[in-house]
């Protein structure tokens, strides 16, 4: 399968091409030029597992690239923990995504991009430099999943002061080929930073780069696994299914849209977000105007300028069927407090703040409808990542997992520069060359 430039302006490329490039250089995003049709897979009724549907998946999309033998070694190494439907309340579940080594859904993405890129480089003799701009999960996500990877750097930008405790210390506490970057400034200048320097010609004459954020199209694959795996353990397919997801840069519900287009039965996205509300707006006014992120008690969504974007609307190509297919609201920390405190109390479950918004979106949708519905939210990060937010909130202490409590012990190891370009160019060079 070759993939085009959201621009059009840049010559399709290969799989292989589109993971390591990242982005091409018309500033575009990669979109696959074709999308498989799997949706007799959906119709039958079958028992596959999660690894069988996540290599049925990402088989379309490799396409040959790489032989079935290699592919499945991919999906038997990265698809190493499950992603059940949790039932909280009658037809309402949350599709728990935090099993993985970070406890976040972006885990998913990062290990599939980690080995994919492995298989290709191992004949390849050469080093790629990954860069990653981070609100808080991706960052930690990628530095677990390339950790050691041989003939991979993987250089990690997040904005200081403005991630949790052990996010932080997530993100800023390996070695070896993971480097860490903490920026004066907020996400956005992060990820400005990050896209100049893909499209910085005289940098990428003299180091390799590549992407890990979900710009690169190798991050929403795998992310697609999950949509379809979730599908699959409902136990009534007749009813239709709604996904409510907590969105910051919009990439997770761009892969659910392309998963919806592959074939799975979904009904309707929801894209909630918190106070970053670009593309509640633009929805409403058909003007997309970024702005700064706002920072909020769930920081990995502060987003003010969503990449993915784009990708819907090519996905789609007019308003008013990314209308038909993508509802989208705000909400506030007040709301996002209210809704983790009364949960936990109705139900002694306990989420995230990035969950607890993708509940509020799913809520706010089924007290539009009379319908009965599959309903659906994405539990993106264990709650225990955000303690110090949610343990006030709900009066209790949430007991952390091992590898959290473990991970607050470790000393933390990056390099602070201020949000110029200059500088971080100076600094790649002084690292990398």
């Amino acid at each position: 399968m070759k993939f085009y430039s959201t621009n059009g302006q840049s010559n399709p490329v290969s799989f292989k091409d589109a993971l390591l490039t990242g982005m091409p250089q018309d500033k575009g995003l990669y979109m696959p030029e074709s999308i498989p049709d799997l949706s007799s897979i959906f119709k039958q009724d079958n028992d596959l597992t999660f690894q069988e549907i996540s290599f049925l998946i990402s088989s379309e999309f490799i396409d040959k690239e790489l032989s079935v033998s290699q592919v499945q070694d991919i999906i038997e190494k990265c698809i190493t923990f499950e992603a059940p439907n949790y039932n909280i309340f009658d037809n309402v579940y949350c599709l728990e995504l935090f099993y993985g080594p970070t406890l976040a859904f972006k885990d998913f993405g990062a290990r599939f991009m980690a080995r994919c890129m492995e298989s290709f480089i191992q004949s390849a003799n050469k080093e790629i430099n990954i860069l990653v701009a981070t609100s808080g999960d991706t960052g930690s996500a990628v530095a677990h999943g390339f950790y050691d990877v041989e003939g991979i750097n993987v250089i990690i930008l997040y904005p200081k002061g403005k991630v949790s405790n052990i996010q932080e210390k997530q993100l800023t506490t390996l070695d070896k080929n993971i480097y860490v970057l903490e920026i004066d400034g907020t996400f956005d200048d992060c990820q400005k930073l990050v896209k100049k320097a893909f499209l910085d010609k005289s940098l990428k004459d003299k180091i390799n780069l590549s992407s890990a954020n979900s710009i690169n199209i190798a991050r929403l694959i795998p992310q697609i696994f999950y949509y379809a795996y979730s599908y699959l353990q409902l136990e009534n397919k007749s009813l239709p299914t709604v996904f409510s997801v907590p969105c910051g840069n919009f990439g997770n519900i761009t892969a659910g849209m392309i998963g919806k287009n592959i074939g799975i039965p979904i009904y309707q996205f929801i894209g909630a977000t918190n106070s970053n509300d670009i593309v509640p707006n633009y929805l409403i006014t058909e003007k997309y105007k970024p702005k700064p992120s706002v920072q909020t008690i769930s920081n990995a969504m502060d987003v003010g300028n969503p990449s993915n974007l784009v990708r819907i609307i090519d996905l789609y190509s007019d308003i008013d069927s990314i209308r038909s297919n993508l509802l989208s609201w705000s909400f506030n920390d007040d709301e996002t407090s209210i809704m983790i405190s009364d949960i936990s109390k109705k139900y002694d479950y306990v989420m995230c703040p990035h969950s607890s918004i993708g509940l509020l979106g799913l809520l706010k949708y089924m007290s539009m409808q009379s319908n009965h519905m599959n309903n659906v939210f994405l539990g993106t990060a264990h709650p225990g990542k955000f303690s110090d937010i949610v343990n006030p909130i709900i009066n209790d202490t949430i007991e952390l997992p091992k590898r959290l409590k473990d991970v607050l012990l470790l000393e933390k190891k990056s390099v602070e520069l201020n949000n110029d370009y200059n500088e971080f160019y100076d600094y790649l060079l002084r690292t990398f060359e």
